[in-house]
This record gives structure tokens, sequence and C-alpha cells, in this order.
């Protein structure tokens, strides 16, 4: 089984990330897409994100209506910050029946490089590239274990969410309405 691995902070999920994680999901030769909650990503500051059970709930919200769309935990039980490596040959040991390709954004591709043992992710699982308008492919994506893929693209971020947010304004049609309602319960971004 051919299983795609979105990692993301997921602060909070959104429609982009869905429309990306739909699109692999029909448009390639995945059986399945897992959208893996990252607790910490070594790049990223720590200060904004809401608690991890917290993001992984509103992954788990988002994807209600995909059976092969599912989230993922997986990282929260290992080492922090987490190292897309560590977490692929610990999935790789843990599901040796299945093969595993990870999915990133062109922005990463350029500094994909700078990733710890990105030779080995190249190698041994491959990428699949959602191209981003402004971005240069770069060099990487002549390696035969890379694929560019022209999904559609939604030019939100979860920052932007973050700050309508705390601005008090409306997050209708950014994130699923059941996100929405559980950022609100929850009081998360206020």
């Amino acid at each position: 089984m051919k299983t795609g691995l979105f990692f993301g902070s997921f602060n909070p999920i959104h429609v982009g990330h869905l429309l990306i994680a739909s699109y692999m999901e029909q448009h390639t030769d995945l059986d399945e897409i897992w959208l893996i909650v990252s607790p910490q990503n070594p790049f990223k500051k720590t200060a904004d994100l809401a608690p991890e059970y917290h993001r992984l709930k509103m992954v788990e919200l988002g994807l209600k209506p995909s059976p092969q769309i599912l989230a993922s935990d997986v990282e929260f039980n290992l080492p922090k910050p987490s190292y897309t490596i560590d977490t692929l040959r610990f999935l790789k040991e843990e599901y040796p029946q299945r093969s595993f390709q990870l999915i990133i954004g062109g922005d990463n591709l350029v500094s994909f490089p700078k990733w710890k043992s990105y030779e080995e992710i190249l190698e041994n699982f491959g990428l699949l590239v959602y191209l981003r308008p402004g971005y240069e492919k770069g060099e990487l994506a002549a390696h035969p274990n890379v694929h560019c893929v022209d999904a559609p693209m939604l030019d939100i971020s979860a920052t932007y969410i973050r700050k309508q947010c705390k601005a008090g304004k409306s997050i209708a049609y950014l994130v699923p309405e059941s996100v929405r309602n559980y950022i609100s319960e929850k009081n998360l971004f206020q």
C-alpha cells in the first residue's frame, strides 16, 4: 500500500491543506494520505502553536468525510523536535508492508538540502511536490524520486487565520465548519 505523508503544524488545518490532500489522493498513485500533526517543527517557533491535542482534534474534525485521508499523531510519542527522517524510519519499521512518500510544498524543495538526512529521504522515500506560485523548483526537481504535481492552490495560511481570530474576524470558508466551531468552543487563537 502506498501512503503519502503530509506533515504540518496544522495550526489550524484549513481548506488549503484539505485541497492539497484531496488532490494528491485523487490524482496520484497513493492509496492513502496521512496528515501527520507535528508537535514541534525544528524550523518554527513553538510560541504560537496551539497544544498538539487541539491541533490533532481539528485535523480529525476537518477530515470526517475522507476515508482515504487520515489524521496521525505518530510524532507525539517520538523525540522532539520532530525530524522528518526519524518519523519516516519509525514508520518504515512499524509498517513494513507500506511504502511511504513525502508530500511537501514547492517552497520547501529549495531548502530541502537543509533537512536532516535529506539524501536518505530522497533515496528511500521520495517526494511529491505541490508547486507554489512564486517559488522556483530548484535543482532537486530533476531528481528521479521527486515528482512535481500541479495541484490547485489557495493563497491562505494558518498565520492569516490566527490573525483573523485574534482580530475577532470571521474565518468562515477558510476552515471547515467543524474546525471553526472547535476553535470558537475552545477559545483558540484569541
